[in-house]
C-alpha cells in the first residue's frame, strides 16, 4: 500500500490562527482561505483546494479568513513517484468531486481504535493528489480513481442499502470486472470487501453509543438479522458486537482516560491550543 493515514478531522479555524500540528500533513479547504508557508514557498488555498506536505518539511498553515478545513496525517510510504513538498492542488474539489464529497462529509474519528476504513481513505486521497500532480506536470495521469471514489462515497453515505456488485458497477457505468480491477488497483481490495469495511466502520461508530440497540445497528448497516450481523462482525473483529461494545468502553477509559466523554471537536480545540498560535496579519 503506497499511502497511509490514521485520522482525518474537520475543524473551523478563526482568522489569524496559525497551525503547526506535525500530524496534519494533508489539508483540504471546505470554505474560507488559508495560507501555507514553508521555508521556501508561500501559497494561498481557497475553498476546494488541497495541499500535502511531507514529514521532512516544516510548515505553517494560517487562516487568512474564518475557514473550515479537513486535516489528515496522510503519508506517502512508497517514494514512487517522488512528489514535491508542498504539493498544492488548486481545484481539488472540481477535479475529484467524489473524493471531496467523501472526506468533507465523512471524516474519521480520532478514537483509540484504528480502522481499516482509513486505508481506503488514504488510497483514494493519495491517488487523487498524485493524479492531479501528474496531470499538472503534463504526464499521462488518468482518472481511474474517480469511479472508485464515487462508489465509495455512495457506500459511505448509504451503508444500509442492498448493495450488490452489479448495482455498484451500474452506478458508474462499468462492468463488474472493470470496477473490481479499479478497486484493487486503488485501494487494494474488492468492492464487496470495501462494502463490508464501510458497514463495519459505521457499526463500530454506532456501538460506541450505548443507547443504540444492537438490533437497530444490524439493520442500519445493511444486515437482515442480528444473527447475520453478529456473524459478520465477529469474523472481522474476533468478538461479538456486544462484547466489542463492552471492551471498547473499558478500553477507551483505560487507554485514553483524558479523552473519555469528549468529542472530536473538544480534542481539536485542545490540539489548536497545543499547535496553534494567533499571528499578526501581514501587510498588504
Amino acid at each position: 500500500m503506497e499511502w497511509e493515514l490514521d485520522v482525518m478531522w474537520r475543524e473551523r479555524l478563526p482568522a489569524g490562527l496559525a497551525m503547526t500540528d506535525p500530524t496534519a500533513r494533508w489539508a483540504y479547504v471546505l470554505e474560507g482561505e488559508v495560507v501555507l508557508e514553508t521555508a521556501g514557498s508561500r501559497a494561498t488555498l481557497g475553498a476546494g483546494d488541497a495541499a500535502l506536505v511531507d514529514q521532512r518539511t516544516a510548515y505553517r498553515l494560517t487562516a487568512a479568513a474564518d475557514s473550515e478545513v479537513v486535516h489528515a496525517d496522510l503519508r506517502h510510504v512508497v517514494p514512487s513517484p517522488p512528489l514535491p513538498s508542498p504539493l498544492v492542488v488548486t481545484g481539488f474539489r472540481s477535479q475529484h468531486p467524489g473524493v471531496a464529497e467523501l472526506v468533507g462529509g465523512c471524516p474519521l474519528d480520532a478514537g483509540c481504535r484504528s480502522t481499516l476504513f482509513a486505508v481506503s481513505y488514504a488510497g483514494l486521497v493519495g491517488a487523487a493528489m498524485t493524479s492531479s500532480w501528474l496531470a499538472a506536470d503534463e504526464h499521462n495521469g488518468d482518472s481511474a480513481d474517480a469511479e472508485v471514489a464515487d462508489v465509495l462515497a455512495a457506500l459511505a453515505s448509504r451503508p444500509g442499502e442492498s448493495w450488490t456488485l452489479d448495482r455498484m458497477a451500474d452506478l458508474v457505468h462499468l462492468s463488474r470486472s472493470a470496477l473490481t480491477d479499479r478497486f484493487r488497483r486503488t485501494v487494494g481490495r474488492s468492492p464487496m470487501q470495501l462494502l463490508r469495511e464501510v458497514r463495519m466502520q459505521q457499526a463500530r461508530k454506532l456501538l460506541g453509543e450505548p443507547s443504540v440497540p444492537v438490533t437497530r445497528i444490524a439493520f442500519e448497516v445493511g444486515y437482515g438479522s442480528v444473527a447475520a450481523f453478529s456473524r459478520a462482525f465477529a469474523a472481522q473483529h474476533g468478538e461479538s458486537p456486544q462484547a466489542w461494545r463492552v471492551d471498547s468502553v473499558a478500553g477507551n477509559a483505560e487507554q485514553c482516560p483524558d479523552q473519555a466523554g469528549r468529542s472530536r471537536g473538544d480534542r481539536a480545540d485542545e490540539q489548536r491550543r497545543t499547535y496553534a498560535e494567533p499571528v499578526q496579519q501581514r501587510p498588504a
